[in-house]
């Protein structure tokens, strides 16, 4: 864990102290930044393997932020939890549609969010896969390089779409509820919130699907879940 690197970045110094002391305390290496222009500049040359994101700061916003660590390929795939005071619908699933990883409202309680921090970084730890590849129609998939193509063409995907990609795939033809990939992917009881996936599927069709109004490869079972198509 000595290795692991996290960037907290929040305009409020009293709950940087207090997530930097606890999260140190967790055994972690903490970097600090107060506003949206340091967290990129630390998130580019720091490179850390986790970004505890306040929405609400001066100058860039949280969002801002995240797209733009999105945008780079040096940091697209650092996990990115983000925190905000805000419990606005809206704003949880923007900030997911922007590919934040986890997304916790304050007050949160430290347990929780440590426990949540460790959730993130167990899920983003490299694991071989049962397939080293995959193909259908134009798509090809490299498990071990992280890799999506279609006709031909490498897709850029966030961390969390892959692995939704990834369990999807290799359970092939079968349906997964919305509570079975809340499970998987995010790792931990997000009662109430398989909006999360919902909003990760639509990302994710638009990105691999020729038209994601009538998707070839993700289909959806209504009232239940997803299945990605069998090939047959």
């Amino acid at each position: 864990m000595a290795d692991e690197k996290i960037l907290i970045v929040d305009d409020e110094e009293h709950i940087v102290e207090l997530i930097k002391f606890n999260l140190e305390n967790a055994g972690y290496k903490i970097i600090t930044a107060y506003n949206g222009i340091d967290a990129i500049k630390l998130a580019k040359s720091e490179h850390p393997r986790l970004v505890l994101l306040d929405l609400m700061l001066p100058g860039l916003d949280g969002f801002d932020v995240c797209k733009e660590i999105r945008r780079d390929s040096l940091t697209a795939n650092i996990p990115i939890i983000m925190t905000t005071a805000k419990g606005e619908e809206l704003d949880k699933i923007l900030g997911l549609e922007l590919g934040a990883d986890d997304y916790i409202t304050k007050p949160f309680s430290i347990r929780e969010l440590v426990a949540r921090v460790k959730a993130v970084l167990r899920r983003t730890v490299s694991t071989p896969s049962f397939e080293k590849s995959f193909n259908l129609g134009n798509l090809t998939i490299d498990f071990l390089k992280h890799d999506v193509l279609r006709n031909g063409e490498k897709i850029d995907l966030t961390l969390k779409e892959f692995e939704l990609l990834e369990t999807l795939v290799q359970n092939r033809g079968k349906v997964l509820t919305r509570d079975m990939l809340l499970d998987k992917i995010w790792g931990y009881e997000y009662i109430g919130e398989t909006r999360t996936v919902d909003v990760h599927i639509r990302h994710l069709r638009k990105k691999i699907e020729d038209d994601d109004k009538n998707p070839r490869y993700i289909e959806t079972i209504r009232g239940i879940g997803y299945r990605f198509s069998s090939g047959e």
